[in-house]
């Protein structure tokens, strides 16, 4: 996909961002989002090298900056390591939004102890880890944003216990984070979709139709919407904003 970064507002000029896992679905949206918006962007992938290098590419054509990191988000070395080469590649850090996530499903009877950990080793420890290394190269006004989920308030189907756990995990964390970076003036805050069509919820998935019957809004949403809510917090306008979970999900929740 060609990224266009002519027509962004520029709010984010002089400002590096790191996204974690963003070489696809929302995270791919939030890094050209920013990139268009005129921040300096690296993100990192766990895989598939072809389609993050794509993106890095497309916005460096199109006149921006962009470094693609490969980063095990379940490996806690490699997380560090990502913000420290982002942090000398581009002489800083203002913007660290944790986006990496896995959806094992199983009922609580069927639900291997090595899945829940592989869950919480994705899900929760990275949001920990990532804003530790980042902080240190935080100034005032610094910005970190997480990607949760609806599911932490409404589970809704069988068999997703453990991923509603882990985002119920991040929306503690990201309190807790807030009020630990008040004082600096960092603000902590949680994005929270509701059911958007991604490699997760593919929209011409066999349960698109019961999934949208859901939503009150009749459609799943897409991933340029979550990043729009992305790009708000990490704006100058969302200063007072902090240890909140904004959920951006049609209805889903109402």
């Amino acid at each position: 996909m060609t990224t266009d970064i002519t027509s962004g507002t520029n709010i984010f000029t002089n400002k590096v961002a790191l996204v974690a896992g963003g070489s696809r679905g929302i995270g791919a949206a939030v890094v050209r989002r920013l990139a268009r918006d005129g921040a300096t962007v690296a993100f990192t992938y766990a895989s598939s090298p072809k389609p993050a290098q794509e993106l890095a590419e497309s916005i460096v054509a199109a006149g921006g900056r962009a470094l693609a990191i490969q980063a095990d988000s379940a490996d806690a070395a490699a997380v560090q390591a990502a913000v420290a080469e982002t942090v000398k590649a581009f002489g800083g850090l203002d913007i660290l939004v944790n986006n990496a996530g896995i959806l094992l499903r199983g009922t609580v009877d069927e639900f291997s102890q090595e899945d829940f950990d592989r869950m919480l080793a994705v899900n929760v420890r990275p949001v920990f880890v990532a804003a530790k290394a980042a902080v240190p190269h935080m100034k005032e006004g610094g910005r970190i944003i997480t990607i949760g989920s609806v599911v932490a308030n409404r589970t809704a189907f069988p068999g997703a216990s453990v991923y509603g756990m882990t985002k119920s995990a991040v929306a503690g964390l990201v309190r807790g984070l807030a009020l630990d970076l008040a004082p600096r003036g960092i603000t902590v805050n949680n994005v929270q979709p509701g059911p958007t069509a991604t490699d997760m919820t593919p929209a011409d998935g066999p349960h698109v139709d019961m999934i949208k019957a859901l939503v009150p809004l009749g459609r799943l949403g897409k991933d340029d919407e979550i990043a729009g809510m992305v790009a708000y917090l990490a704006s100058p306008e969302a200063g007072f904003v902090t240890g909140a979970s904004l959920s951006i999900d049609g209805g889903y929740l109402a």
